[in-house]
């Protein structure tokens, strides 16, 4: 495979920033979809695609979720066209057979609570990671944030189901002047060891 070329590098890793404004533009129809659509196409343990999506458009949905947000990430909620709810489905092992054809017998052995708890948050972040990615690929600025109650998100938007909240993550057209200065990462030596 051909490597990607510096500018799509830039636009995935090296200039991309964690945005905190948002310009006052909505997406356009069919970008969420066209997201998923990609996101979905990352790697999960045998195929089990435990993430799960709500995303936040609506004026009512997104006070909804800064009603359980912090103080200064309401804010950015309010304010962005779209705010994902990153979140994993507990129970994603009863679509094993359909999504792990070739070794159905693999729902028993996710169905084990303690296994399927960590294999559904682990997954499910990882789909949430894709999604970023994925937003960023087709030219989006991101904003993915902690700082919220996932038991108040939990209630208000899955409530009656096995689907828990993981982290947040606002899409948009970032304002550049509410960047904040890039800050350092840790180099290769300090973070990786060669075996």
């Amino acid at each position: 495979m051909t490597p990607l070329d510096d500018a799509a590098l830039d636009r995935l890793f090296r200039t991309a920033r964690t945005h905190n404004a948002w310009k006052a533009q909505p997406l356009p129809e069919g970008a969420l979809e066209r997201i998923y659509e990609l996101a979905r196409m990352g790697p999960t343990s045998a195929n089990s695609n435990p993430g799960r999506f709500v995303f936040c458009v609506s004026e009512e949905a997104k006070e909804k979720l800064a009603s359980a947000a912090s103080s200064t990430n309401a804010p950015k909620i309010k304010a962005s066209p779209c705010t994902a709810i990153v979140g994993h489905a507990l129970d994603f092992h009863e679509h094993i057979p359909r999504l792990f054809p070739h070794n159905p017998g693999m729902k028993d052995v996710f169905a084990k609570p303690e296994f399927a708890e960590t294999t559904a948050f682990r997954n499910g972040t990882l789909q949430g990671a894709y999604m970023i990615m994925a937003a960023r690929a087709l030219g989006f600025d991101c904003g993915p944030m902690s700082g919220f109650s996932n038991a108040k998100v939990d209630e208000l938007f899955f409530a009656g189901t096995n689907i828990r909240s993981n982290f947040i993550c606002s899409i948009g057209y970032g304002e550049p002047a509410g960047l904040f200065g890039r800050l350092p990462r840790f180099e290769f030596d300090e973070a990786c060891r060669v075996l």
